[in-house]
């Protein structure tokens, strides 16, 4: 089985390759996903059995400055990399994000409805998850994730999540590829438990000063903890074989 990875060279991208080693995984310049050429030349000469999708503009505060690029590479890139998957019969792990909700309460579970966007990386995501469903099998997974070592000064305790640093994040990732044919569900949330993001942040960087939402300088949901229950329900009953 093949198994295409974008965005490789990511932040997620760069531990599923260390994970998974068989993936194959193109430089930017052998696949533009915001290149309709380039993507169905690439997905047609690969002809991959799974396509997980981790190509993504992730900038939260660049998004509300450099909009085209974003829509670009969420939305135009997911629309490209979907249809290509349906031209060889792919199924399209879909790589999304906790800010599909609108954060007014968290606690989110897969079924839930998604939206109303607070900001437009955070609508460039709830669109691109939509048009990732156009690809004819398909598994989009929820999640959210930092770099190893927190990278701010301050870190926010009025906004509550699940996310978690990358290395804890990829390996449960790469767990659900290497079993996504046993996955029946079309969506899932990996992640871990709720926390502050400050809480988070004092883990890896014990002297990171406590801000809040407010001195952001975008709007930030207040709480986009998921509901985790079906994926720990999968890895349970794999881990146990």
């Amino acid at each position: 089985m093949t198994v295409l990875l974008t965005g490789g060279s990511g932040r997620l991208g760069t531990e599923l390759r260390a994970l998974l080693p068989n993936l194959l995984a193109p430089t930017r310049a052998e696949l533009d996903v915001t290149s309709p050429e380039s993507v169905a030349s690439f997905v047609g000469r690969a002809r991959p059995s799974v396509i997980v999708h981790a190509a993504a503009y992730t900038n939260v505060s660049g998004a509300e400055r450099e909009r085209a690029a974003c829509w670009a590479a969420n939305v135009t890139a997911t629309r490209l990399v979907a249809g290509a998957a349906n031209d060889v019969g792919a199924r399209l792990v879909h790589i999304s994000t906790d800010y599909v909700f609108d954060g007014e309460r968290g606690g989110y579970r897969e079924d839930e409805p998604i939206g109303p966007p607070v900001n437009y990386y955070a609508l460039s995501k709830l669109v691109a998850e939509e048009v990732a469903r156009t690809a004819r099998r398909h598994l989009v997974i929820r999640t959210s994730f930092r770099p190893r070592e927190w990278p701010y000064p301050v870190a926010f305790s009025d906004v509550y999540t699940s996310q978690d640093y990358v290395d804890v994040i990829a390996p449960e990732i790469a767990l659900a590829v290497r079993h996504e044919a046993e996955i029946e569900h079309h969506t899932l949330h990996i992640a871990t438990e709720r926390k502050s993001v400050y809480d988070l942040a004092r883990r890896r960087k014990p002297d990171v000063r406590p801000g809040t939402r407010a001195e952001a300088g975008v709007t930030l949901p207040s709480d986009v903890s998921l509901d985790t229950a079906r994926w720990r329900a999968l890895r349970a009953r794999w881990t146990a074989s």
